[in-house]
């Protein structure tokens, strides 16, 4: 019992870092070869798993070799144009001016109905207001909208704004993210000083955001009743 909890910790931490050296990809934005290697590496996981008889190495090597050629694909691609368009397949405009390409959707298997429901999803709700709507090799669809149905900016309008500033969590439950504060420019003295002008223990709070023109946010923490 205790070497199979060993081996489904060791190739848990294998499968993790196989998926982190691959890249942060989420599951919907993978690529054919990254969903098809990643789908191997899980199954090729769970045999040493389920088989204590199984040498863990069996498990160990195949994955590497995967996460390796997986890597190298990728570099590859970057790389080869044409390449990448073989294994990736390449996007289609699905949607011209506000008309379909009946033929394209024929070909990618998708219904009206699939289409129309992605489109709402981004906050589309008549074909007529698309300019161009592709289809990426990723399988998720991209819209342009026409030029009279997007919503004014501030240099349409001739309005000057302020730069916009990133809020990082800089505190979080009590811990403070070194890290969010190198970006932000600022460090831990500074945190604790402003805490202490507002009368704040560190341990209280919740989440503190901060931004490089020194602009916070604190949330304490609830207290149990």
């Amino acid at each position: 019992m205790f070497i199979s909890f060993i081996r489904a910790i060791i190739m848990y931490l294998t499968v993790v870092c196989a998926i982190k050296f691959m890249g942060k990809r989420q599951i919907g934005e993978l690529e054919t070869s990254e969903l098809v290697i990643t789908f191997m590496i899980s199954d090729i996981a769970s045999l040493p798993m389920q088989n204590s008889d199984q040498p863990i190495l069996s498990g160990l090597i195949p994955i590497g070799v995967l996460t390796c050629l997986e890597i190298f694909i990728s570099w590859f691609m970057a790389r080869n144009p044409k390449f990448r368009q073989f294994v990736c397949g390449k996007c289609v405009i699905v949607i011209s001016d506000g008309k379909i390409n009946q033929k394209e959707l024929y070909k990618l298997r998708i219904n009206v109905y699939d289409l129309c429901e992605q489109l709402r999803q981004m906050n589309v709700f008549s074909i007529d207001d698309v300019a161009y709507a592709i289809m990426e090799t990723n399988g998720k669809l991209s819209v342009l909208k026409k030029s009279e149905k997007q919503p004014p900016d501030s240099a349409t309008l001739k309005v000057q704004t302020s730069p916009s500033n990133l809020d990082l969590a800089v505190v979080s439950n009590g811990k403070i993210n070194d890290y969010c504060l190198s970006l932000c420019s600022l460090n831990q003295s500074w945190v604790n000083n402003i805490l202490k002008e507002k009368n704040i223990k560190i341990d209280d709070v919740f989440l503190m955001t901060a931004n490089k023109n020194k602009e916070v946010n604190i949330i304490k923490k609830e207290q149990n009743e």
